[in-house]
């Protein structure tokens, strides 16, 4: 008997993710981690030591932010990334019963139904989306002073450092639970995952 045919058969793929949104996850995640990296270095005492060229730092900060909305705007010409927008917008009972379950800490699979997107992936999307039009907001108050009066540009920094702070924090977990997943990462980067994993973290997805 051949080798061919004593070898176990290779794991059933199933695709989840066309190149669009992939693109978009990546090229947004790149703007992000340089908004967030720059910030750092622009107010923590320790960092900002370390650069030479603060005005540089500054530009680059800023003109990452303006950037960062361009990716899924310019995704929005594909059909497989507005298909996945309308997923991610939409919550229905199965997303309540997976939050509860969340809630209680029940790791069961069963007890957390979901389809292509889980209640957390959705509320997620949902906060980083609001929090960085809030960001990009308050972010053109500060640099154009010259448009606005003194106590919303001191209101737009406030808010602006502030939500950057949380922003960062939610940033770590998303990153965190994306690293305790690696066939979830594996999804993202070659836009398929294992029948498996796909049955048990996304059933309703996947019937």
């Amino acid at each position: 008997m051949s080798l061919r045919a004593d070898a176990p058969p290779a794991a059933t793929r199933v695709h989840r993710f066309n190149p669009a949104p992939r693109w978009v996850h990546r090229t947004t995640a790149l703007l992000m981690g340089v908004c967030v990296l720059t910030a750092a270095f622009l107010y923590i005492p320790e960092l900002a030591q370390l650069v030479g060229r603060r005005e540089l730092v500054v530009r680059v900060h800023e003109w990452a932010g303006l950037a960062l909305p361009v990716p899924l705007l310019a995704g929005l010409a594909s059909r497989a990334l507005r298909a996945d927008l309308r997923l991610l917008n939409r919550f229905g009972p199965h997303d309540r019963v997976w939050l509860r379950a969340a809630l209680r800490r029940d790791r069961r699979h069963q007890s957390r139904p979901a389809g292509k997107f889980n209640a957390g992936q959705k509320i997620y999307a949902a906060w980083i989306t609001g929090a960085t039009l809030v960001m990009l907001g308050t972010g053109l108050i500060m640099w154009f002073t010259h448009l606005t009066p003194l106590m919303w540009r001191t209101s737009a920094t406030f808010v602006h450092d502030w939500l950057a702070l949380t922003i960062g924090i939610v940033l770590a977990g998303h990153i965190g639970m994306a690293l305790a997943d690696p066939e979830a990462r594996r999804g993202m980067r070659t836009g398929s995952v294992s029948e498996e994993w796909a049955d048990r973290e996304h059933p309703l997805w996947r019937r």
